[in-house]
């Protein structure tokens, strides 16, 4: 889409009723909620999580009070695989790509003094999503919160750790086991829960482009629904409980386009290939986050422009929530300063911009509409040819996904390297006025604090409680119940993630890539 400009012969064969129709209407494409932000702004979600439960309750603590009505949850790469703080598998990552949380009274401690009934919090996590969220909903009872009243999110997007980031534990089809439990479990005792938050941010920060980003995240999605259909729950009611989650990056208009077309071809997809008719299942929520990957350590002020652009496209894209990132984030944890900054950018859009009080005032431009058809037609190219692979799990298992994503992170990089995509300050404008930001530190004494926080707790609890809800774990993973009970009872007992985890991989075993095996 390189034309200098754009006329009403671009959308000579544009259908507005059939390609726009009116917000909260299908095809969706104007938002899904008639009045949008006049009647309710984006949810100001700021994702944080650092060092120990304390360090994080303490900057949770600060984002609502500085006006943020949502939390979301950064946690360590232990954490993430189903390790324990200490573990050797976990040396030197303890708290550092997030918050470490081994057990309940970890949670506990990560919202101590949060009124978990009024708040809505988002979790980042997806192999061991299962037992964080039982040790969400278990610290909230000890705080006196009905479970009924949670709202949040979990990712639990398993299929995109084997895509992109590698965070995964078990072989796939136990993963998909996993999800499915999550899902009908919460569905059952936290109806206000999101259960499944299906990530095309991840896909898009290890190289995808606009187009893949919006095919493959789509393509996940209706993997799950198949998968969830497969473990008897009810497909529409399913996908009403689904929730999407983009990146926001620097080509605004592109952005933009991609916001809406992925609406149009959900809901169309949906309606075509599982025959769901109902508006609440039709209609496509999303999370947005600013792109972490377009952020520069060179002239890192620049950030301030890069957030507040993409954050604008969410806003005009009719994101139902957001996170601006920090402008250091580039250079280490956030500064408290950055993390306020990044709020103010969303507040200074929603009150003082006026891009709040018109739902989609971008439709019917000839250049947005042609752009929007055009990612949406690209997009279903890349849908069929997964269809002609057997599917996504089937085109995941055999790597294609991977290549796709690869080839374009490489082309990207070429063009960064030839000067053809330019980067302000980096690689045109650099000068030699580069702005140094000092470090923020968590302190050395953080992974050994958590480390002798575990193993205390390992003397304190009780260990035929421990050892018999562990048993059950195994036990219930050998057969098809579902295994959050069993999961939550664990979790009460005091046993930890890693004591968690480990029990299912004695049924579930481990995930070898297809690269790897033998």
């Amino acid at each position: 889409m390189d034309r200098p400009f754009y006329r009403a012969e671009d959308l000579s064969a544009f259908d507005p009723e059939r390609e726009l129709g009116e917000p909260g209407q299908f095809p969706f494409t104007r938002g899904i909620r008639p009045t949008m932000y006049r009647g309710r702004l984006w949810t100001m979600r700021q994702y944080s999580g650092m060092g120990d439960a304390e360090q994080s309750n303490r900057r949770y603590q600060f984002l609502l009070a500085q006006g943020g009505n949502g939390l979301s949850v950064a946690f360590d790469l232990p954490t993430q695989i189903g390790y324990d703080s200490d573990s050797p598998w976990a040396a030197g990552e303890v708290g550092k790509a997030g918050v470490a949380i081994d057990s309940l009274e970890d949670m506990g401690r990560l919202f101590a003094g949060i009124p978990l009934g009024s708040v809505s919090t988002s979790m980042t996590i997806n192999a061991t999503a299962t037992i964080l969220l039982a040790m969400y909903v278990a610290a909230a009872g000890r705080s006196g919160c009905d479970r009924a009243q949670l709202a949040g999110t979990v990712q639990n997007d398993i299929l995109k750790e084997y895509i992109a980031r590698g965070t995964y534990i078990y072989p796939l089809q136990h993963s998909l086991r996993l999800m499915a439990d999550l899902f009908a479990w919460s569905g059952q005792n936290v109806p206000s829960w999101n259960p499944i938050s299906i990530s095309g941010y991840h896909l898009r920060e290890a190289g995808a482009t606009a187009v893949q980003e919006l095919a493959f995240t789509l393509a996940n999605g209706c993997a799950y629904l198949r998968a969830l259909g497969h473990a008897g729950l009810d497909i529409e009611q399913s996908a009403s409980r689904f929730s999407f989650f983009f990146a926001a990056h620097n080509d605004f208009f592109d952005e933009v386009a991609k916001f809406r077309a992925a609406r149009r071809l959900w809901a169309r997809l949906l309606e075509e290939q599982f025959g769901i008719r109902g508006a609440l299942a039709l209609a496509l929520r999303f999370h947005t986050q600013t792109a972490g990957s377009t952020l520069t350590t060179q002239q890192p002020e620049n950030n301030l422009a890069r957030t507040a652009l993409q954050a604008l496209s969410a806003i005009l894209g009719g994101t139902q929530s957001l996170h601006v990132n920090g402008y250091d984030e580039a250079q280490g944890l956030p500064s408290e300063e950055a993390a306020r900054l990044a709020l103010r950018t969303q507040q200074i859009l929603a009150r003082e911009s006026g891009v709040a009080q018109t739902v989609d005032p971008l439709a019917g431009s000839y250049y947005v509409e042609s752009l929007t058809t055009a990612l949406e037609r690209e997009a279903r190219n890349y849908l069929n040819r997964i269809d002609s692979l057997g599917g996504m799990v089937a085109a995941i298992e055999r790597g294609w996904v991977q290549r796709e994503i690869e080839d374009a992170a490489y082309r990207q990089q070429q063009a960064v390297d030839s000067g053809e995509s330019v980067i302000v300050g980096v690689n045109r404008f650099a000068g030699e006025d580069s702005t140094e930001l000092p470090g923020r530190s968590l302190g050395d004494t953080v992974e050994q604090e958590q480390i002798e926080r575990v193993r205390a707790l390992r003397t304190r609890r009780d260990p035929l409680r421990w050892q018999a809800a562990l048993d059950r774990v195994t036990e219930q993973a050998r057969c098809s119940t579902n295994l959050m009970p069993a999961i939550l009872e664990a979790v009460e007992s005091f046993a930890t993630v890693g004591e968690i985890a480990t029990s299912m991989g004695k049924v579930f075993g481990e995930y070898q890539p297809a690269s790897l095996r033998g």
